[in-house]
């Protein structure tokens, strides 16, 4: 078994940032980025783009390569997964999802809420700042 490819889109609005409260068994109750996996074949950007529609019902802009976040879950479960930075382009905000996502809601970078999903954990402990670099 291999690492999966995830990717985390970081959506930028007035100086705050997208976080969804996730349900499930994957992370459940705690808070993390628009994503999802990386398809065969998909452009990291095009994943970004399709995965914040079909969670969030947004559509994105000035999409640019982030950073990336070495994600162990538990000895079955490995992901790298691969931060896109983005623009708030036009559309709501909406829950898609509702079995994978409770909320979605604007957070300042200083003011997240807890807890964070692992991948968000991650970014955060490599003192990885998305203010500093958009």
């Amino acid at each position: 078994m291999n690492p999966r490819v995830g990717v985390g889109v970081i959506i930028r609005k007035d100086g705050r940032f997208l976080i969804g409260k996730r349900k499930g068994s994957h992370g459940g109750g705690s808070w993390g980025f628009p994503g999802g996996h990386l398809e065969m074949g998909e452009d990291l950007e095009a994943c970004a783009k399709r995965e914040t529609r079909e969670e969030v019902g947004i559509e994105i802009k000035n999409l640019r390569k982030a950073t990336f976040t070495n994600d162990i879950f538990s000895a079955e479960k490995h992901y790298v997964t691969v931060y896109i930075f983005a623009d708030y382009d036009s559309g709501e905000v909406s829950v898609m999802e509702p079995e994978k996502c409770e909320r979605w809601d604007w957070f300042a970078w200083d003011h997240l809420p807890e807890p964070l999903f692992l991948t968000l954990q991650n970014l955060k402990k490599d003192g990885f700042d998305p203010r500093l670099h958009m």
